[in-house]
């Protein structure tokens, strides 16, 4: 069992990086076993209430292992995705503060403050990015050296955006060139990106919101009127249970819709 679980460990290159990256603490193999495990309860109980189901409906019973072994890829595939959720939920944290911490830094040492008391500044300030520079500055207390502990915010940053505001500090402090220049660089490269993503994303609602007008209301208002008024044209008779059938289908609509318009919301704070 521990030679599989090492195996499947190393079948994901990227899951240390991942673990690291989501701020889970866990080796990969202990995570391996635990989703494991997971994917075995989880899927072992699905499976003795599907054995009830079939044993009811006289079904054949190789149904049970068939749907206990289909469950069980289902669950470990859905509970390896945990470190990418976390590093996706965090991306989108740190996204949406980006350049206020790139611009408090870039305050700090315009105001003569040394980069090291500007990023303990930045540590000791609110928001999801102090967080982050709290690391840094932990590694620099513990001895590393501030390029070592900027080239691992780099590597295990879970934003784009974030490990190239450090990226240029970081290259800054190698050459030996002042960084306030390749930081106001990059924040105002950032800020255009933002715009131009704000100008893609309002496209992008236009359409939406086109599609939740047709599908949503035009179509089931337009539809039911017409029904109504053919239907009794010809004698069809009009049923309760029409009604209740196009009221379940506008809730699902509607679900759909506001999952869709939760998981396109831009990430991104001027």
């Amino acid at each position: 069992m521990v030679d599989l679980i090492h195996q499947i460990a190393r079948s994901m290159p990227h899951l240390k990086e991942d673990l690291r990256r989501a701020h889970i603490t866990e080796r990969p193999d202990f995570f391996v076993k635990k989703i494991l495990k997971l994917a075995f309860f989880f899927s072992l109980g699905l499976s003795s209430l599907a054995f009830f189901i079939v044993d009811l409906m006289n079904l054949p019973l190789i149904i049970v292992p068939a749907a206990f072994v289909l469950l069980f890829i289902l669950f470990f595939a859905f509970f390896s995705m945990t470190p990418k959720n976390k590093i996706n939920k965090r991306k989108r944290e740190l996204d949406r503060e980006v350049l206020f911490a790139g611009r408090f830094l870039l305050v700090k040492v315009h105001s003569g403050r040394p980069l090291l008391n500007a990023l303990v500044d930045a540590s000791e300030s609110y928001g999801v990015s102090s967080k982050y520079f709290k690391e840094i500055v932990e590694d620099i207390n513990m001895g590393t050296p501030i390029e070592d502990a900027l080239d691992h915010a780099v590597k295990f940053s879970p934003s784009a955006k974030f490990r190239r505001v450090i990226f240029q500090i970081n290259s800054a402090i190698k050459i030996g060139v002042d960084v306030t220049v390749p930081l106001q660089s990059v924040i105002n490269e950032l800020t255009a990106e933002q715009f131009t993503e704000i100008q893609r994303y309002g496209k992008k609602l236009n359409s939406l919101a086109l599609f939740y007008m047709l599908l949503a209301v035009v179509m089931p208002s337009l539809g039911m009127a017409m029904f109504v008024v053919i239907g009794g044209l010809v004698g069809i008779p009009i049923e309760r249970n029409i009604f209740l059938v196009v009221a379940s289908f506008l809730v699902i609509i509607q679900f759909i819709f506001m999952s869709i318009f939760k998981t396109t919301r831009l990430s991104v704070n001027l």
